[in-house]
């Protein structure tokens, strides 16, 4: 077997254009057991990252030994990445949770399930039947848990308290995907498929480090590569990831400049007549106005804003524009960056002007960061109504009221959505006085921690907490709640591209562990949850149950499920919309040029994207629509914060293949924990060089918020900029004088003015070099990063940091 720790990626089965993607099937069994061994195979996909990878549980004697790819399902043909081989081994964990657990002045005692759900429930209809009543309930969830859960979360949140205050940690890492779809195409939903890299001839990637975020389609873009020809690519990141060394093109721009370089690039494009021009009179709106914009950022300006070579930059406009199938994907290094929103538009408007979309090859991927985060959206346990309905659209909430039988002003729609960041503010200043978190630990995951950590230790904010193990953030708790996790439980949950697979239970959870679904089907029954008529609000008592009733609050809408059941989903996963009409679901969206922009469908009204206020639903009706997708313009502007004499680095922070968010369940496989075990913090080697800090040496990296510690590796990253990984939490190693692991002690908090996504890659920091390596080696010798630079004391390494369970954020 190929060592999937020094090769993360394994062998290439290279193939050509048109050519179906070969089949790989990889697998991993422990303790020595053989296939032979294994009493069943249960039907899964990977919830270590977002790309969908469909496998089966191996299970022997009540417990899992392992795990394999499903060499027929349309996303992996097989394959599986590190995580999926090796993250289910937490599930085993000694130190899961296995009995709720109440707080006793200042420590968590294990109790009953009637005690600790008994708490919760007298809190919440204390301040139910108190003042305020709703507006003292907040939910902050994940990406992580199944559709099945979601939709029952959100009937309880918005028709059960009728509280607006519900969002998950997908505002970390997919809320400007959502946003930027929206914006552009009228509703949320990727338009491409993956079989898009079997037919593109040129690939930009553009902030997205998908060797280490997604592996499994970066094999997929790999095996394209080394067939018969192979497509272009770009790489758009200010480090030197496996992604930018594969590339034909890199752009190593300037951290939070994404928005000019994308002007300049379109700008490029037009003046050179490489766009279709009957495409973007049938099809769009808003062309006018974008080359009005973009005019104003010629190659000399944009390569001085982002500190690039111009030659590069007119590089990648002609690989643009010489493709005739394109095939983007956009993630983190602009989703949480400057002007998120606005700079994934502008990939949107790419792919717009030239007619990029709707067909084999033409594909764009908004990525997910996390695997659930989709049905998050879809199902309104986020900010977003469940069926990517509209909140401001008076019949779309009047459905929901119909289909719930509740009165339409029961559900929250008269004012935006609350997203987390002002959850955790309203939390600060005391307004919301509940706050149940599930599957997600901020404590770690949040920007500038100090502050999150006094908002959640607040004596009179009531903390519940459901989870798996003791997080930084249970320790806050009042009340913890042990789950049930990936294959303990059954549900169902989608990929990117739109793939719905289903998860069987192959096992029992540990102790009284439940299933999330079981908690708040629990909760709901505790607190008497009533429709109109005097029924229970929520009348469902399995996930099969939930699942259909979930099928008719989709039917008609976008995400339309209708034609899927779980007995057609155990044969292999099918991409929505899926209806009598389409049975086998729908490849791409869009191919007819029609868009989901019709005011009495879309999802949204939009918004300026530069100081992100809603429009009016009467402003969007007289744009007249038709079905056409909006080209949207916006001028380039500064980070909130930027490099100064005090603090003249830019932080970005990001994930390695190994890890996945805080480690909650990647931080409990051997393999995993051994291939990057702590914390680092990437140089330059001119900036090593000023510094005095050479490869291995103790570096503190500080910021106007706090402080950070870890090994310096000398690397591939843009001069100016300091990488540090964000997977390493409050309790790895902290020091006797306060300084952590964990990369948001630095970061700010600011967010996207539409997405209100936070702004983790732009942050003002400096180093101090600390201590010298003592003769010890890179802090992560086997973990895949960029090269180090030539004659560092470290062996060699694979790959580069890039993207776990239960509790994370992306």
């Amino acid at each position: 077997m190929v060592d999937r720790i020094a090769d993360p990626w394994g062998p290439r089965t290279p193939y050509g254009p048109g050519q179906p993607w070969p089949v790989r099937v990889d697998s991993f069994l422990a303790d020595g057991h053989t296939e032979a061994d294994v009493q069943r195979w249960v039907p899964t996909a990977s919830i270590l990252h977002s790309n969908g990878d469909a496998m089966d549980i191996a299970v022997r004697d009540g417990r899992i030994v392992g795990v394999r790819g499903r060499a027929g399902d349309r996303i992996n043909h097989g394959r599986l990445d590190p995580k999926d081989l090796y993250g289910w081994q937490a599930n085993h964990s000694p130190d899961r949770l296995r009995r709720p657990l109440v707080r006793d002045g200042d420590r968590l005692v294990e109790t009953d399930w009637d005690t600790a759900m008994g708490r919760i429930v007298a809190r919440s209809k204390e301040l139910l039947d108190g003042p305020g009543g709703w507006g003292h309930f907040g939910f902050y969830t994940s990406g992580q848990l199944f559709l099945e859960e979601y939709y029952t979360l959100s009937v309880i949140g918005k028709a059960g308290i009728g509280t607006p205050h519900m969002d998950g940690n997908t505002r970390l890492c997919t809320a400007t995907a959502a946003a930027a779809m929206k914006a552009s195409f009228g509703t949320d939903g990727q338009p491409g498929s993956y079989t898009d890299v079997d037919h593109c001839d040129a690939i930009a990637l553009w902030g997205h480090n998908v060797a280490e975020t997604q592996t499994v389609l970066w094999m997929r873009m790999l095996d394209r590569r080394r067939g018969p020809n192979p497509p272009a690519m770009l790489a758009v990141d200010p480090r030197a990831t496996p992604v930018a060394r594969e590339a034909d093109v890199h752009l190593a721009l300037r951290n939070g400049t994404n928005m000019a370089l994308l002007n300049g690039l379109l700008r490029e494009l037009i003046h050179r007549g490489w766009y279709d021009e009957e495409y973007v009179r049938a099809h769009t709106i808003g062309f006018e106005e974008l080359c009005r914009v973009v005019e104003d950022y010629p190659v000399p300006k944009v390569a001085e804003i982002c500190d690039l070579p111009a030659r590069d930059i007119e590089r990648a406009a002609e690989l643009l524009g010489h493709s005739s199938r394109l095939l983007s994907t956009v993630l983190q290094g602009f989703y949480q960056s400057n002007q998120a929103t606005a700079a994934a538009c502008q990939v949107n408007n790419l792919h717009l002007i030239r007619g990029m979309i709707g067909r084999p090859g033409a594909g764009l991927y908004q990525m997910n960061g996390q695997p659930t985060a989709q049905n998050n959206r879809e199902c309104g346990a986020d900010g977003d109504l469940p069926g990517l309905r509209n909140w401001e659209n008076e019949e779309h909430v009047a459905e929901l009221a119909r289909l719930w039988n509740v009165e339409v002003d029961t559900i929250p729609h008269w004012s935006p959505p609350t997203h987390a960041m002002q959850i955790f503010r309203y939390a600060e200043q005391g307004s919301i006085k509940l706050l149940w978190v599930s599957a997600t630990n901020p404590a770690v995951s949040l920007p500038d921690l100090a502050r999150i950590r006094r908002i959640l230790a607040k004596p009179e904010l009531f903390l519940v907490v459901q989870d798996l193990f003791r997080t930084e953030t249970a320790e806050l708790a009042d009340v913890v709640l042990p789950a049930a996790t990936w294959g303990e439980k059954t549900g169902t949950f989608t990929s990117v591209d739109r793939t719905v697979h289903i998860s069987e239970k192959a096992v029992d959870p540990p102790g009284e562990a439940r299933a999330d679904l079981d908690i708040f089907l629990d909760y709901a029954r505790r607190m008497d949850f009533r429709d109109s008529a005097g029924n229970p609000l929520i009348r469902w008592t399995g996930p099969e149950e939930v699942f259909e009733a979930w099928k008719e609050c989709s039917r008609g809408r976008p995400c339309d499920y209708t034609a899927i059941t779980y007995e057609r989903l155990r044969a292999g996963g099918i991409q929505w919309p899926c209806t009598d009409e389409h049975p086998d679901g729908t490849e791409r969206l869009y191919t007819d040029g029609v868009f989901n922009t019709d005011p009495d469908y879309c999802e949204t009204y939009g918004h300026d994207l530069v100081t992100g206020a809603e429009l009016l639903p009467d402003e969007y009706r007289a744009k007249q629509p038709g079905g056409r997708a909006f080209l949207h313009a916006v001028p380039y502007q500064p980070s909130p914060e930027v490099a100064s004499d005090e603090y003249p680095l830019l932080l970005t922070t990001g994930r390695t293949v190994y890890q996945f968010h805080t480690r909650t369940k990647t931080g409990r496989a051997p393999q995993l924990v051994h291939a990057a075990p702590e914390t680092w913090v990437e140089l330059s080697a001119a900036d090593a060089d000023r510094l005095g800090v050479r490869e291995g040496d103790l570096v503190r990296v500080e910021s106007p918020r706090g402080a950070v510690r870890g090994r310096a590796r000398i690397c591939g990253v843009r001069p100016g900029v300091v990488f540090v990984p964000f997977h390493y939490g409050y309790w790895d190693a902290p020091d006797a004088d306060g300084h952590t692991r964990a990369a948001n002690e630095l970061t700010i908090t600011a967010w996207d003015p539409v997405s209100k996504q936070p702004i983790f890659k732009v942050a003002a920091v400096r180093v101090v070099r600390e201590a010298d390596s003592g003769g010890r080696p890179s802090p992560a010798p086997t973990v895949g990063g960029p090269a180090p630079v030539a004659g560092a004391d470290v062996p060699a390494t694979v790959g580069g940091p890039g993207a776990e369970a239960h509790s994370e954020v992306a």
